[in-house]
Formats: structure tokens, C-alpha cells, sequence
């Protein structure tokens, strides 16, 4: 590991390559660019420090670019050990941001950068299912003596956020990024429906047609992953637990069954809901020979694999990112990347067209609670609706084309009650 410019990294030496992903990903994020002007122009952060956590590879290394162009003093690491991208972090050590990150931590190393990052004591921060939040909330409190608030990525995030919130305890404003329109209805559904399958086909190389894939939770991820599960020609079952989205997943043409029974016809699992031991030691016992396990959830508790090895007579890896477990029964179950977040640590993650509209409301929700932050008190804060249209137009704008604008007529029409 090295340490430069009081950032720790692991090799500045791979920075080169990581100034080329940065720079391939700027070319195809027009929304975030246009935001970057604004940005330099009016300077809307400028003397505060912001710290960020989220999966650092290319796509969050401009992020950060796009908000120390607004003046902010930057500290970035990452959100998940394997999805932390070496020369993406070289390169921004380089463009002046404060690093403190690497591939594949031990526990212990992931939590130590978390700490080293938050140690410049940030006016604002950028959260990824909720790890800064948690330390400032718990073992340094010290460190949140000036952070006016933030903006969380994800929906595991903002469920951490919410009983925080319950119980009195969130100490700023957090803005649910995730909730915001131009957040789940495309990053959500079309770059996870992407960029799981993406880092699943680029690890095994084998054929998705043919095979059945089950998605374990229909929200607007598991959407995606079943929507684009068959258009590579898969035969798709969703498990629920909730039965609206149960009929939903149905009438989208999929088959519903509970875990234990899909569990005997997949041979592929994705797991995207959020929540520990979705696929756990009954289910090991009835899935075929050779099914293959991935998680597109934040942490990697959804499949459990303690109850795995408890059942395995062997472990070995056969291919990198695979892990082979071998049943007592003979049988063989795979799982990819850990369990951990396979579009990211087997992958590059989400497209840079998709994540352009998300970080362009990170960045517009960072500025609105720096804007804020008195007035909105210790809560969970939804993404003005104001800005999450803005991010949709520029989108538009972006691709040569725009919408309709309702006329003074039409504007009175749907305001009034009395008048056909």
C-alpha cells in the first residue's frame, strides 16, 4: 500500500490507467458535466469539506471531480472491499482528492480507511448504505462536530437512515437519494437489470438462454435483473414476501413461487432485497447440482453462506470471482464474488449513462442540503421534485430531444374543478 499526499492507496503507479476509465466515463456522463459548470461558476461548496463513500471506480471517481469543482475540499473511499478500483484511485490522488481506499481490505483495514476518512471532520458526506453515518452516529462522534447533513445512495441505506430517524437518534438531514424518481426507475431497474448480468456472464461465460434464473425480490432492481434475465432468453421465477408484488411479477410474466420450491429449479439465483439469509441451509439442500448464487443486495448477508460451508465437505476457487462449494451429497454450489455485490465486484457496475442521472442528483442533493441544513431539520429528507424533473430535463436535453409544456389553458383546465 502506499501513501501519498496523505492519501492511502495502493499503487500510484496504476494511475495512467485509472485517468483513462475516468476519462471514458466524463465523455458519456453529459448531465453531470453540465452540472460541473454550474458547479465551477457559483462555487456552492466552496471552504466546506465533503466526504464521500461509494463504490469507487470510475463513474464515483468524476463524482468526486464534479464536487471539488464546486470548491469543496474532497475525501473519498469506498463503500464495498470489492468493488474499490486501485487505478481509479491512484488517478484522483492525483487530481488533488484525498483517498483513503484499496481492493479487498481485510474488515478491519475497510473500517480504519472509513475512519481516516471522516477524519478531516466534513461540513457534508456522501453515503452508501449507511457505514459513515453509523460511525458518526456511534464510535466517533467526535468526528460529525460540523456536518451540516448528507445524501444516502441506497435503499439499504435509507432503511438504516429511517429507524435512526424513528428512534431520535439521526443527528442531521439525510437526503433519500434513492427515493428520488430519476434514482429507482433507472438506476435501479436499468443499471442493475445491466450491470448484473453483465458481471455474472463476464465471470462464468456460460449461457443464460435455455436456463432458469431465479430472482429472489421484485423491487425496482429485481425488475431489472428479471427483465433483463429474459431478454437473454432465461425461463425467469420470482420469489416475494410481499403478495402486490408477487401479483405484479406474475402479470409481467413470471412464474411466483416461495424460496423452497424455486430453490430446486434454478440455476442461477439473484438475490436483491435488502435483507439476511433470503437464501439460507433448506434451500442448499434441494438446489440442483452445479446452481450458481449471486447477491446484488449491499451486503453480503442474503445468502448465507455460514450454512453453506456448514453443509460443504470442501471449498475451493475455480475461477476468479468463483467460489465452488462441494456438498456432503456430492452435489457442487457456486456462489460469485463472496456474495457481495456481483455487478460491482465482478464488474465495473451501472452504465455511465445511468449513473450520469444518479450522481447528478447526488450532487444537486448535496447542494440542497448544504443550502438547507437549518431548516430541515434531524430527518430523512426526500429529493425536491424541482430537481429530480431538472436532472430528467437535462437528460432529455442530452440526447437532442425534449417534452411538451402544458399550455395556460391546459394549466387551468387541471386546476379547475367545475368546467368539462
Amino acid at each position: 500500500m502506499t501513501t501519498a499526499t496523505n492519501s492511502i492507496v495502493t499503487d500510484m503507479a496504476l494511475a495512467p490507467d485509472g485517468h483513462l476509465k475516468i476519462d471514458w466515463v466524463q465523455a458519456h456522463m453529459p448531465v453531470l458535466n453540465r452540472i460541473r459548470e454550474q458547479f465551477e461558476k457559483e462555487q456552492p461548496f466552496k471552504g466546506l469539506k465533503v466526504t464521500i463513500s461509494l463504490h469507487l471506480e470510475a463513474k464515483t471517481a468524476y463524482l468526486a471531480k464534479v464536487v471539488k469543482a464546486g470548491g469543496a475540499e474532497v475525501t473519498i473511499t469506498g463503500s464495498n472491499p470489492l468493488s474499490t478500483q486501485d487505478d481509479v484511485c491512484a488517478a484522483l490522488v492525483e487530481d488533488g482528492i484525498t483517498v483513503f481506499a484499496k481492493y479487498n481490505p481485510s474488515p478491519e483495514e475497510y473500517k480504519e480507511l472509513l475512519v481516516k476518512s471522516l477524519e478531516s471532520k466534513p461540513d457534508l458526506i456522501i453515503d452508501d448504505g449507511g457505514d459513515l453515518v453509523s460511525l458518526l452516529h456511534s464510535e466517533r462522534k467526535d468526528l460529525a462536530v460540523n456536518v451540516r447533513g448528507g445524501a444516502e445512495e441506497t435503499t439499504t441505506g435509507i432503511l438504516r437512515l429511517k429507524a435512526m430517524e424513528k428512534d431520535g437518534k439521526l443527528g442531521f438531514p439525510m437526503v433519500a437519494v434513492n427515493d428520488a424518481y430519476c434514482k429507482y426507475l433507472f438506476d435501479n431497474r436499468y443499471g442493475t437489470g445491466q450491470s448484473v448480468w453483465d458481471g455474472i456472464n463476464r465471470t462464468t461465460n456460460l449461457v443464460v438462454a435455455g436456463k432458469t434464473v431465479v430472482v429472489v425480490g421484485y423491487g425496482w432492481c429485481g425488475k431489472g435483473v428479471a427483465m433483463r434475465a429474459k431478454g437473454l432468453g432465461a425461463n425467469v421465477i420470482v420469489t416475494e414476501i410481499d403478495a402486490i408484488k408477487g401479483v405484479e411479477a406474475y402479470m409481467d410474466g413470471f412464474a411466483v413461487m416461495p424460496m423452497i420450491e424455486a430453490a430446486k429449479l434454478g440455476d442461477f439465483f439473484v438475490t436483491v432485497t435488502g435483507n439476511r439469509d433470503v437464501i439460507r441451509g433448506e434451500h442448499y439442500k434441494v438446489m440442483k447440482d452445479g446452481a450458481i448464487l449471486s447477491n446484488a443486495g449491499h451486503f453480503d448477508v442474503e445468502v448465507n453462506k455460514p450454512e453453506l460451508e456448514a453443509l460443504s465437505s470442501s471449498k475451493r476457487t475455480v475461477r476468479r470471482n468463483i467460489e465452488e462449494y462441494q456438498l456432503t451429497d456430492g452435489r457442487k454450489v457456486y456462489i460469485l464474488a463472496e456474495g457481495r455485490l456481483v455487478n460491482l465486484a465482478a464488474g465495473d457496475g451501472h452504465p455511465a449513462e445511468i449513473m450520469d442521472m444518479t450522481f447528478a442528483l447526488q450532487a444537486m442533493s448535496l447542494k440542497y442540503v448544504n443550502d438547507s441544513y437549518q431548516t430541515l431539520g434531524n430527518t430523512v429528507v426526500n429529493v425536491p421534485y424541482v430537481l429530480d424533473e431538472q436532472v430528467a430535463r437535462f437528460k432529455l436535453e442530452s440526447l437532442g430531444t425534449s417534452v411538451d409544456v402544458l399550455s395556460d389553458e391546459q394549466k387551468a383546465y387541471l386546476d379547475s374543478w367545475d368546467e368539462h
